[in-house]
């Protein structure tokens, strides 16, 4: 049987729609797509715990196709949101993510705020900050809003004083009274919990601390307050995505009575829930 003869001009219009379709896949294999998973970055706890939670009990009888990828770092989830392979993320708090526009040029938004993940002082040697000795080294985040954070918490019992407008992107520089001469020591935020034994205290977010096996609740020497607190964790998009009906789903299950009962029952008061954005 003679084979059919395709010609050049044929032959390179079937390749260039081939790229096409291939392109138009790949393009959109980051995310799930209005209709497929919906792809959501997160920190191991208590973001991924919360997630996994959903995942298993709520998800599929509320009509969701969940995945979850973890990270172990304050970056790549928003670097990898920006860049279209995570369809939402949830880790950050409103003052980290506007920081995190405003450096990296990204344009991520907030959906929801979904819980209250409160910082803490931890200490091998004392156990109270007031208590904390002359001149003794205290480890705080490196990052600008976390830093910032922990310098407010510090401010909160009197430890020092920062000065009169001292915003969430506060520094040592504007810490105006020591009355103890502290030092400040600024680590990256996942190394925090490993400087106990170097200092005599740190200021460690909550989820660095749960990962150590600390418990905030019981183990922090000085715990934020939940009152007027602005750093509650939120369920973020690339802006646009908003209405995505997935990310609509999935903020609506993490402010359910469902999702507020399991972080009272796991955290117990490690980890606040909130119940609106």
């Amino acid at each position: 049987m003679r084979k059919p003869v395709i010609s050049a001009a044929a032959a390179a219009l079937a390749l260039g729609l081939a790229l096409t379709a291939c392109g138009a896949k790949d393009e959109g294999s980051g995310g799930g797509g209005d209709d497929g998973a919906l792809i959501v970055g997160a920190t191991a706890v208590p973001a991924g715990e919360v997630l996994s939670y959903i995942k298993k009990d709520l998800a599929a009888k509320n009509g969701l196709d969940l995945e979850i990828k973890e990270f172990t770092d304050y970056v790549l989830p928003n670097t990898a949101l920006q860049e279209g392979s995570l369809d939402a993320n949830l880790y950050q708090n409103e003052p980290f993510l506007d920081d995190f526009n405003k450096s990296k040029g990204t344009d991520l938004v907030p959906v929801v705020d979904a819980y209250l993940p409160p910082m803490g002082v931890y200490s091998k040697k004392v156990q109270d900050v007031a208590d904390l000795p002359d001149g003794v080294t205290v480890a705080v985040p490196s990052d600008i809003t976390n830093e910032g954070r922990a310098l407010k918490l510090l401010a909160s019992e009197g430890v020092i004083t920062l000065r009169a407008g001292a915003g969430t992107t506060a520094s040592p520089a504007d810490i105006v009274k020591n009355p103890k001469n502290l030092k400040f020591k600024e680590l990256e935020p996942a190394q925090l919990p490993r400087s106990l034994d170097d200092v005599a205290a740190a200021v460690i977010n909550n989820n660095y601390a749960q990962d150590a096996g600390l418990s905030p609740a019981d183990d922090a020497v000085l715990l934020e307050s939940a009152k007027d607190n602005p750093y509650a964790n939120l369920l973020a998009v690339k802006k646009g995505n908003e209405d995505d009906p997935r990310v609509e789903k999935l903020a609506e299950l993490l402010t359910s009575d469902e999702v507020r009962k399991f972080i009272q029952d796991t955290y117990k008061g490690s980890v606040l829930p909130v119940t609106s954005g």
